[in-house]
């Protein structure tokens, strides 16, 4: 039977052994800017997906996308050898390592969210000195027509 809970505890355990083999142990230059951001297991507890993201050399520099995915799938053998030491589960899942696109999701989102505020401003000033295109008050008030004995206005 599938235990979602032990899978969670898992697949957070397997993210803390990778990411501190990455950082102590392996020592392949193309994974020094490799930062392992989620780990999930399948609730079989067989497959495990390591989700990492790249950083540049600096602020400026371009991260190295491919050097980082070909270097994790040369330490996929040493890193589940890791895991299975560091779990003590019967079956060690098969480790996939994914790109993460979601810091790359947020900053569009963020770039979005900037652009909506500009467009906001930009409405917002137009509208402080627009007038109206009729009355000023272009809705009906009781005081304009008395109405009937039933209620209604002729």
């Amino acid at each position: 039977m599938a235990d979602s809970a032990r899978a969670a505890r898992l697949a957070k355990r397997i993210s803390s052994i990778v990411a501190s083999a990455i950082g102590t142990e392996i020592k392949d230059p193309r994974l020094a800017h490799v930062t392992i951001t989620d780990a999930r297991v399948t609730n079989d507890l067989h497959d495990a997906t390591i989700f990492y993201t790249v950083m540049g050399e600096s602020i400026d520099a371009e991260p190295d996308y491919d050097a980082a995915a070909a270097g994790l799938a040369k330490a996929t053998g040493i890193l589940r050898s890791k895991v299975g030491a560091g779990t003590g589960v019967r079956f060690t899942p098969t480790l996939t390592f994914v790109l993460d696109t979601v810091p790359d999701a947020a900053r569009q989102m963020e770039e979005l969210v900037a652009r909506a505020r500009a467009n906001d401003e930009l409405v917002a000033r137009q509208a402080a000195t627009a007038t109206p295109a009729g009355e000023a008050d272009p809705y009906r008030s009781s005081d304009d027509e008395p109405a009937d004995e039933d209620g209604s206005q002729e």
